[in-house]
């Protein structure tokens, strides 16, 4: 029999009625004579019950006796039990029966109440009190004798609250330091339902309930994420303890879990880590070693083969002064040609072997987009289109140099592939706020079997002797050095290459103490009372009502330290615009809207939101400055 049942079996057998809810007044547990005391239905003693619709029941009836005003009787009931206060009171029933009502709240939220027919107890009382002239010197004796009990029992009692205060202590302790843990700590039963948690699931892998108690760990994982567990969790069920890692495709992550056996009762506690961050910073260190390895193995095999390279350069210089006749001249300019060619080999092994690693910075990718449009196009045959689709909120931490390099080879890559005509796609994309995905696409016939198997390996190449093999595994040098990873595919037009990085979003330039700053607000109003706080504040200013206009500012003012930008001004196109085509100014943005609304989302995503109405100390603080003067705070 499992340990619910005998649970249940032994508060059946108890002669008070009893009942659990927990803090959302849902029925957690009651015994049999709950049900039978004020002869309930089912439904009302069936867990997740409802307080409100127990009392509720009651009232219609007549337990409580006339009630005037059904609905106020009920929610005056429910807003005391919400008050979770210790309680204990007496009262008669319809019936006529006594009953007593005796309720504690629980340390984690909810109430235990227990209740007691005191009917007998009270016919005793009254029947004491009749006889009392008869019975004065019995009763005084019996009261001495309870009055000594009650003192023994009142020490006693006053014992087992100074131990409930401290066990309370000690596991509010216990759980505030289980909740503060970076992890997510938790036990299921032999049936796989929590029993315990630390509400940290949703913190480790986005996308979970925070409030598991009672779920069983497939429904609350998927079954992408179960599949991926459940053999571990068996194991560990069996007494065999198991750690590992696995990739959650709902959020994204990189997990690492523990499951060990419970020793006492049937169950497995569980302890589960976010180590994406780990995982990314591991790979990229993988990739440096590699690359140190790489280059001693080739540092001296490249300096003896450049060597032999200047030998033959010279000695074929020497044969072309020669004259050895016509059908010499074709086997000299080709020995040339090849030598030449691995000279430029020897460069890029060099290249790859180096001791450059991956250097992030604050990097604007709208900007960045376009200078690499601007890069990339006159290249490209006139029949061949290139379209870039960005889908990036904010700026990054990126090394531009690197990724500018292995984007342009992707793209190039793809030129080839489509000949003289065609289409070109490079989209940007992040993936759960963990991810940046870069993709390029092509129309071209596709990678074939070969390229998608081998295709980041060095020297592979699908071009004969036009391709020297390493296009793709500087790429994939790359992603790794950045913690990332390369994916070959092909999609219904042509082929796919998308790179997916680690994804660090760039902190926010630090703002200045004074300085001109543009104001793009479309209300005059708002624009006065704006600029009076900006000026008590020691800035100038200058004032726009829509992006175009704060652009023609923008240009003509090179001396502009900030924009303070409402998100929606005159126009069609937001302010959040302003951040894209202004990159390298710092940027503030204001709003009345819901936080809920999607720009006002855009606009968090992208840095710091100040929401209206405000006033100047409102607005100091949310520029970084200090709180300004008494007389300065109403502009």
């Amino acid at each position: 029999m499992s340990t619910p049942t005998l649970t249940q079996a032994g508060l059946n057998l108890i002669g008070q009625a009893l009942t659990i809810y927990d803090s959302d007044l849902r029925l957690a547990v009651c015994n049999a004579p709950f049900a039978q005391m004020f002869d309930l239905p089912q439904r009302l003693t069936t867990p997740g019950a409802t307080f409100e619709d127990t009392i509720h029941h009651l009232a219609e009836r007549g337990e409580y006796g006339p009630v005037d005003d059904l609905e106020t009787f009920v929610r005056t009931r429910v807003e005391i039990a919400r008050a979770f206060e210790p309680h204990y009171m007496e009262r008669r029933r319809a019936n006529g029966r006594m009953i007593s009502v005796e309720g504690a709240p629980l340390p984690e939220g909810g109430w235990v109440t227990v209740y007691t027919d005191i009917t007998d107890t009270k016919a005793q009382e009254q029947l004491l009190r009749t006889r009392s002239e008869l019975l004065s010197e019995e009763v005084l004796k019996r009261s001495e004798e309870l009055a000594l009990t009650n003192r023994r029992l009142a020490a006693t009692n006053k014992a087992l609250e100074e131990a409930r205060r401290v066990l309370a202590e000690t596991e509010a302790r216990t759980r505030t330091t289980t909740e503060m843990m970076p992890a997510h700590i938790a036990r299921v039963d032999a049936g796989g339902r929590y029993t315990f948690s630390n509400n940290r699931l949703s913190d480790v892998m986005p996308g979970r309930p925070a409030l598991i108690l009672g779920l069983h760990i497939a429904e609350t994982l998927g079954p992408q994420a179960y599949a991926r567990v459940r053999p571990h969790l068996e194991a560990a069920q069996e007494g065999r303890p198991s750690a590992f890692e696995f990739h959650d495709e709902m959020s994204s992550r990189r997990i690492r879990a523990a499951f060990t056996p419970d020793p006492l009762d049937p169950g497995v506690y569980i302890l589960s880590q976010d180590v994406t961050q780990e995982t990314q910073a591991r790979a990229a260190l993988q990739q440096t070693r590699r690359r140190e390895i790489a280059a001693q193995l080739t540092s001296g095999l490249a300096h003896d083969f450049s060597n032999l390279l200047t030998i033959i350069l010279g000695m074929q210089s020497k044969l072309h002064r020669m004259s050895l006749g016509p059908e010499a001249e074709p086997l000299i300019s080709a020995t040339l040609s090849a030598a030449q060619r691995g000279g430029r080999l020897l460069d890029r092994i060099a290249d790859m072997t180096s001791a450059r690693g991956w250097r992030p910075a604050p990097l604007s990718l709208p900007a960045f987009l376009d200078e690499l449009r601007t890069l990339a196009t006159p290249s490209l045959p006139d029949g061949v289109t290139m379209t870039i689709d960005d889908a990036t909120q904010g700026p990054v931490m990126a090394d531009a140099g690197l990724l500018q390099d292995a984007l342009l080879n992707l793209i190039l890559n793809a030129r080839d592939a489509c000949g003289t005509t065609g289409t070109i796609r490079v989209t940007t994309a992040e993936v759960q706020d963990t991810w940046l995905d870069i993709a390029v696409e092509d129309s071209g016939p596709g990678f074939s079997d070969a390229a998608l198997e081998h295709g980041p390996e060095p020297f592979f190449t699908t071009k004969g002797g036009e391709g020297s093999g390493l296009g793709l595994a500087m790429v994939y040098d790359m992603t790794k050095l950045a913690g990332g990873t390369m994916r070959l595919a092909n999609t219904s037009t042509g082929a796919r290459v998308s790179l997916r990085l680690p994804l660090r979003r760039a902190m926010p330039a630090p703002l200045p103490d004074t300085g001109l700053v543009l104001l793009a607000e479309d209300s005059a109003d708002l624009r006065e009372t704006i600029r009076e706080m900006l000026t008590s504040m020691g800035f100038s200013v200058v004032e726009a009502v829509s992006v175009d206009e704060a652009c023609a500012l923008a240009e003509g003012l090179p001396d502009i330290a900030l924009i303070l930008s409402d998100i929606t001004l005159e126009g069609e196109t937001p302010g959040l615009a302003l951040g894209d085509r202004l990159p390298h100014l710092p940027i503030r943005f204001m709003t009345s809207l819901h936080v809920d609304h999607p720009l006002h989302e855009q606009a968090r995503q992208r840095g710091p939101v100040l929401t209206k109405p405000f006033a100047a100390p409102d607005l100091a603080a949310f520029l970084g400055l200090p709180p300004l003067p008494a007389a300065a705070q109403f502009g």
